[in-house]
């Protein structure tokens, strides 16, 4: 019988402990292995998202509420801004291209995003059907949308004021589906884009609708007066929302630009500019104080199973004096009988890591089919953090630590000492 088949004979004898000592470190390593595959995902969704978009200048307030959404579209933004004074900044000489986003309405959750179609470019998308606009309410589909919705080209849709699906509707301008974009990974795939004046037709019409409706509750006696007086406010309103837009998406010329152009913006405008490099680093560094602490309660579970893997080896040990002293005097070595212990030791090490490993892609896999892709975040568990390699050396070392002393001692085991003992 070779000695991989006795040992895994001699765990059998002891099935339950045996199983607690793997399940205690198989929860431990999936513990562990579950941080570091989101903590890998989210790094790399929010690095990709970013990618091209070296600063983000808008209205004053929160720097970070400010990237998350005009670059991520996980948030509502801090204000407009006045369009002449974007364009002033989108002419800086450190500034090699500037994509302007006007946000504001949203289609069943999905956000519509007013811009240029050079937004497009900074997500490498290409059109799997159809066209950009050519006119105002006409939109392009981020993947997503046109999967969960069902729209496709030639269909219509209203969108609503706001995020959520009860705000109020802009039914007497419906946009047309005019192309769908290929699916890209990112938060494209689940924005609607249209046109920058899509969006500023879309809230001159709704305020004039507004106004116009207060007006004949107000004076409905003198109806010829009355539009004459809306369509004097509806070129003001048109006015009024053609000169603002929500933020810019700056690509700088140089590296320079990221030290002195946020100073001359903060210095010089009621705006500010905010890097997605360094609030993504803060908002990292903010859920690192969190996955730290969860990261030393698993390494309570792994200690644990290992000193409980300790203990049934040297428990083990103890229970088998005899059976070993007798194996030395049918042949085997000294060195048998420690690779025969050290390999019961590693096999639960074995085990407990790969059980843990199933649990944590398993479980990621499940996560990531319930949560679906929400802002550019795909969760999987088919994908695999670098840092899951530094993780089962450490706990094969641990385990081949673990399993030592009971090996040693069985390879000093005195052979008529043993057998003289009762």
């Amino acid at each position: 019988m070779s000695l991989l088949r006795l040992a895994l004979a001699n765990l059998t004898i002891s099935r339950l402990s045996s199983a607690v000592n793997v399940l205690l470190l198989a929860l431990g390593t999936a513990s562990i292995a579950v941080l570091l595959l989101a903590s890998a995902q989210l790094s790399s969704s929010l690095t990709r998202n970013a990618a091209g978009i070296d600063l983000v200048i808008g209205a004053k307030g929160s720097p970070l509420q400010l990237v998350l959404s005009g670059v991520y579209h996980a948030d509502v933004p801090p204000g407009n801004i006045p369009y002449e004074e974007a364009a002033r900044w989108a002419e800086h000489p450190m500034v090699e291209s500037a994509i302007p986003l006007s946000l504001g309405d949203s289609y069943e959750g999905y956000r519509i995003v007013g811009t240029i179609t050079d937004f497009a470019t900074l997500y490498d998308a290409d059109l799997q059907t159809g066209n950009y606009w050519d006119k105002p309410f006409e939109a392009v589909l981020g993947s997503n949308v046109a999967d969960m919705t069902g729209l496709k080209v030639g269909d219509t849709f209203s969108g609503v004021h706001g995020l959520a699906d009860d705000g109020d509707q802009h039914e007497s301008s419906p946009y047309s589906v005019v192309g769908q974009f290929t699916a890209t990974d990112s938060v494209l795939d689940n924005l609607i884009v249209t046109s920058t004046q899509s969006v500023w037709l879309m809230h001159s019409d709704h305020d004039h609708e507004d106004a116009h409706h207060d007006d004949e509750d107000e004076h409905h006696d003198h109806e010829d007066a009355h539009h004459d007086d809306d369509d004097e406010h509806h070129d003001d309103d048109n006015e009024y929302h053609g000169d603002e837009v929500t933020l810019l998406l700056i690509k700088l010329s140089s590296p320079m630009g990221l030290l002195s152009l946020p100073k001359e913006v903060n210095a010089e405008s009621a705006l500010q500019a905010a890097s997605p490099a360094y609030e993504v680093t803060r908002l990292l560094q903010i859920v690192g104080i969190g996955l730290n602490w969860l990261n030393a309660f698993a390494g309570v579970l792994i200690l644990s199973a290992a000193l409980s893997i300790f203990a049934a080896l040297y428990a083990s040990l103890r229970a088998r004096r005899h059976d070993l002293a007798v194996m030395r005097c049918l042949g085997a070595t000294r060195g048998e009988l420690f690779y025969l212990l050290f390999i019961e030791g590693l096999t639960l090490t074995v085990l407990g890591i790969a059980i843990g490993l199933c649990f944590a892609h398993g479980g990621m896999e499940l996560l990531g089919n319930w949560l679906g892709d929400g802002q550019g975040l795909t969760i999987s568990g088919w994908a695999w953090a670098q840092e899951e390699f530094v993780l089962i050396a450490g706990l094969l070392v641990t385990g081949s630590l673990t399993a030592l002393l009971p090996a040693w001692q069985a390879y000093q085991t005195d052979v008529s000492r043993t057998l003289s003992s009762p």
